[in-house]
């Protein structure tokens, strides 16, 4: 009695796996399409501040699937989810504080 049910688990993880490469392949196909579309904007002759968000939004819902699925993200425990924003609120400060100080206007000569 225990082995059928044995096998009908060992199926049943069969599958699962599966569905997750499944998962992995139709992500990657999005992937693909969504990096397609930016190549394409980047040509079409539309005002600056369209294009520039355009490729933000879209880097953007990449930049989530990519975390979420192939970083494993959305089975992990929200615990460490919150730790990785945590993190990527912090490296983002600090570039953008970086950038900042070390900007344009901080590296033209003084005026005499």
């Amino acid at each position: 009695m225990s082995a059928p049910s044995h096998a009908v688990a060992a199926r049943h993880d069969d599958s699962h796996d599966v569905s997750k490469f499944q998962i992995y392949v139709q992500i990657a196909m999005l992937l693909a399409v969504i990096t397609g579309i930016e190549i394409v904007i980047v040509y079409i002759p539309f005002a600056k501040w369209i294009v520039v968000t355009t490729l933000v939004v879209l880097s953007a819902v990449k930049f989530l699937y990519v975390i979420f699925y192939f970083m494993h993200l959305r089975w992990d425990k929200p615990f460490c989810t919150i730790l990785f924003f945590i993190g990527l609120v912090l490296a983002g400060g600090t570039a953008w504080a970086l950038l900042m100080l070390f900007g344009a206007e901080a590296s033209l000569p003084l005026a005499k």
